[in-house]
């Protein structure tokens, strides 16, 4: 049976590549892209669109009944550093939605449902490097308790009603297409940009903040390779750690100093250094290598060939 895609969130960094991916596989009217407002003209009218609030049951159900969606890809969230500056709107929302969908899987409404978790479930009391799938997880940001919060609320939703959830830990996304949106690991986003408009950039964070990265690619064929494994080969059901690459803004820089030899950064740490230092540098993925077959594709140096280009 074909699947029918409701993506929540589907205007954010992720959802918008996710969404213009999911699809090229499942076919434009199978999946349907929805936000809180409109996204560019471009992509409202790439397929079909509708105006939703993820933390709204109603708006929710009545999208899935007119569509008959059978899997619920709830990318909508607060992302770290602006969860900082409003704690209590970011944990509405990102707890809110998630048992939004949940509830409504339970209801047999749909049958599937995908939720990000991220790095920032580890805290100063994780271990650093090789941060295992299993290990204390304390986490000193609003994002990373909501996210911890969800991860247990997806296993038990999963044990105790069998409800379908599936979930990856995203280190730092990386990608073109779309601005920074709030996150820590954003710099490594914008430091493209600013190498390609300004030839300088100035880091928030210091030049020995070692923190595990992704490029774009790689973290949507994650997801959707984990959405179309079979049910009994996941093991894992509050999140996936998943890695591709770990390097510092130093690295970055000397990375794209290849490229545009005049290019120069300065450092300039704020409260996103505080941030940075509580989670991992390097993650051991191995579970989600050897249960459903992950491997990435983009290194630093290849993926800053592709940042250059495309930006340029």
């Amino acid at each position: 049976m074909s699947e029918t895609i409701l993506v929540l969130g589907a205007c954010g960094q992720i959802g918008t590549e996710l969404t213009q991916k999911l699809r090229e596989i499942y076919g434009k009217d199978n999946v349907i892209a929805s936000d809180i407002r409109e996204g560019s003209k471009e992509f409202v009218d790439a397929g079909p669109f509708e105006i939703i609030d993820a933390k709204n049951r109603s708006q929710i159900l009545e999208a899935i009944q007119k569509y008959n969606v059978t899997q619920v890809y709830l990318m909508a969230a607060m992302l770290s550093a602006t969860a900082e500056k409003l704690p209590q709107k970011a944990w509405n929302l990102n707890m809110s939605s998630l048992l939004v969908v949940l509830e409504l899987a339970r209801e047999k409404h749909i049958k599937q449902v995908y939720w990000p978790s991220s790095i920032a479930v580890f805290g100063n009391t994780s271990p650093k490097i090789d941060t295992p799938q299993k290990t204390i997880m304390e986490p000193s940001t609003v994002y990373g308790i909501s996210k911890v919060s969800g991860e247990h609320w997806c296993n038990y939703y999963y044990e105790k009603f069998g409800v379908d959830v599936r979930s990856l830990r995203y280190p730092g996304i990386i990608s073109w297409k779309t601005r920074p949106g709030g996150g820590t690991t954003d710099y490594a986003v914008d430091i493209y940009f600013k190498a390609q408009e300004e030839g300088k950039y100035e880091c928030f964070l210091n030049e020995k903040t070692r923190l595990p990265m992704m490029y774009m690619n790689d973290a949507i064929d994650a997801t959707i390779q984990l959405m179309q494994t079979e049910s009994n080969n996941i093991k894992t059901r509050t999140a996936y750690n998943l890695a591709a690459m770990s390097f510092t803004p130093a690295e970055i820089a000397q990375e794209i100093k290849k490229h545009i030899p005049d290019f120069s950064i300065s450092y300039n740490p704020d409260f996103r250094q505080e941030i940075a230092d509580s989670w991992p540098q390097v993650i051991d993925d191995n579970n989600a290598r050897k249960d459903w077959s992950w491997k990435h594709q983009f290194d630093l140096e290849l993926m800053t060939k592709e940042m250059l280009k495309n930006i340029s």
